[in-house]
């Protein structure tokens, strides 16, 4: 079982940015960011496998960047250029087969329990 924490949420103005960070119980290969907004469906919004390979959903290309440090099992996304749009839940998310990159629309096994990331315009 791979406890993760988020950390890192608040409330910025637009055009600001945010670093969110999330503390895995241990290495996982794959990790990832999920958001999901009020009356909204959970959506990916980074993934990296290892400390290589990342994926990033559209709406956050060029404005978002995740990052692992697998010496602290730590995951992180740093948000810049924030928007309304930005505003959700942030959670953490693990997969539990060594060595395997998922995607965004994979199964995910483990999760955090979220940071709130509000924008104000």
């Amino acid at each position: 079982q791979v406890h993760l924490v988020e950390s890192g949420g608040g409330s910025v103005q637009a055009g600001g940015s945010l670093r969110l960070s999330c503390a895995a119980s241990e290495y996982t290969y794959s990790m990832a960011w999920f958001r999901q907004a009020p009356g909204k469906e959970r959506e990916g919004v980074a993934r990296i496998c290892d400390v290589g390979s990342t994926t990033y959903a559209d709406s956050v290309k060029g404005r978002f960047t995740v990052s692992k440090d697998n010496a602290k099992n730590t995951l992180y996304l740093q948000m810049n250029g924030l928007n309304a749009e930005d505003t959700a839940m942030y959670y953490c998310a693990a997969g539990d087969r060594p060595g395997y990159c998922l995607s965004l629309r994979s199964h995910w096994t483990y999760w955090g329990q979220g940071t709130q990331v509000t924008v104000s315009s």
